[in-house]
């Protein structure tokens, strides 16, 4: 009896010991899997760039692949809130209740890597209330992915393009969301901690949070630049309909061509058509930026308004907001605006019907001011601000529905 207890006993320690070498075993292929998980999806090329950034970059948090397989459910398929070319977006919940968007990369080769990389590089330098933020990454996974603040509103393109009835696109909405993006390229070109170029600006890149603030996003083609750098010399990257004339003929992207591709939005909310269509039968005018300046030049831009706000009063702001496009659209680079000067355009036509309180404006003057310039640049005063790049603002954004 003695030995049959102890046959057991042995045979059940032989079993736990198995058991035991079999998990340290599974847990050690499964750290390995990570590793190359990790390197394989940029962590060095990651480590390396913020080492390089002296200081620039905020800490990207690196989140495990545990907590975003709970955030997201297991990426349950009725979490999906997005696919295209780029990947496949899940809306999840962190653990301390945050509602975030998770992007799962679709990555076909090195160089998407780098794209991927250089995003959460960029977006970890960006601090900007019209700009989504991004929480941080997961490299331990087959594909890397990116964890953004999630945005519930869609995006432009589909108010624009898709008439939703729920929230209509009135004129004084059109202004405002156009004024919010040119508030974020200003920031990026001129109030960032380096200079960025976004590359890639078209309507379906600016998202619309809970209060229908816009929020421009998709930075894996932008780049920063050195201070002293006017252009980069790259590979053709971009949105056909949206891309410079002269960056498509010469490779130099400058900050006039992200002045170019705004200015087709600007078109989009004039007018409510796509940047390219088929349905425009003349081959040139199948590009809306031909078609709206062909209108512009033979004085008939009022004609190719969206008919939703042909009814609105507010003629001769639409014409000073064509205005504005037409300027964004020159075919030479350097006589485009820069965006410091669209912005003061843009918030000029918002105040044509009256002007906030004095409190108000020195209110909004002074988060522009910190958000612009930061504590290294606090000796700029607020009147100096207000006379020369904000004359008049409107920064605060009243909800105007809830979330459906």
């Amino acid at each position: 009896m003695t030995g049959t207890a102890a046959s057991c006993s042995g045979l059940g320690l032989l079993v736990a010991t198995i058991l035991w070498l079999y998990k340290v075993i599974r847990q050690r292929r499964i750290r390995k899997l990570k590793e190359k998980f990790f390197r394989r999806n940029g962590g060095l090329l990651l480590h390396q760039k913020v080492s390089s950034s002296e200081g620039n970059v905020e800490t990207t948090k690196l989140f495990t692949s545990r907590e975003l397989d709970k955030a997201t459910d297991q990426y349950n398929v009725d979490r999906i809130i997005g696919q295209g070319g780029q990947g496949t977006v899940y809306k999840g919940m962190l653990t301390d209740g945050r509602i975030v968007a998770v992007k799962k990369s679709k990555i076909d080769d090195e160089s998407k890597i780098e794209d991927f990389i250089n995003e959460v590089v960029i977006l970890s330098q960006i601090n900007h209330r019209n700009i989504v933020k991004l929480y941080g990454c997961c490299l331990e996974t087959q594909v890397p992915l990116l964890v953004y603040e999630f945005i519930p509103n869609g995006t432009l393109m589909q108010y624009i393009h898709e008439h939703n009835e729920y929230f209509p696109l009135t004129w004084d909405v059109r202004k405002r969301v156009a004024t919010e993006v040119a508030r974020a390229l200003y920031y990026l070109h001129s109030a960032a901690s380096i200079p960025i170029y976004h590359r890639d600006i078209k309507s379906s890149n600016i998202l619309l949070d809970d209060k229908y603030t816009a929020k421009v996003a998709d930075f894996g083609t932008s780049r920063s630049i050195s201070i002293d750098q006017t252009h980069l010399t790259t590979k053709v990257q971009g949105t056909f309909g949206y891309l410079d004339p002269e960056y498509f003929q010469s490779s130099q992207f400058t900050e006039k061509s992200d002045v170019y591709s705004f200015g087709v939005v600007l078109v989009e909310l004039l007018t409510g058509q796509k940047p390219i269509s088929a349905a425009r039968l003349d081959d040139e005018a199948r590009s809306l930026a031909t078609l709206f300046l062909l209108a512009m030049e033979e004085n008939r831009v009022l004609d190719i308004l969206d008919s939703r706000i042909t009814n609105e009063d507010e003629k001769e702001e639409k014409i000073a907001f064509a205005n504005i496009a037409y300027r964004c659209l020159n075919l030479n680079g350097r006589k485009r605006p820069t965006m410091k000067q669209v912005v003061a355009e843009l918030e000029s036509l918002s105040y044509t019907n009256g002007s906030p309180s004095a409190q108000q404006n020195y209110e909004e003057v002074e988060y522009i001011k910190s958000e612009l310039y930061g504590p290294w640049e606090s000796d700029v005063t607020s009147s100096s601000m207000n006379s020369t790049v904000f004359h008049s603002l409107n920064v605060d954004i009243q909800p105007l529905m809830a979330e459906q």
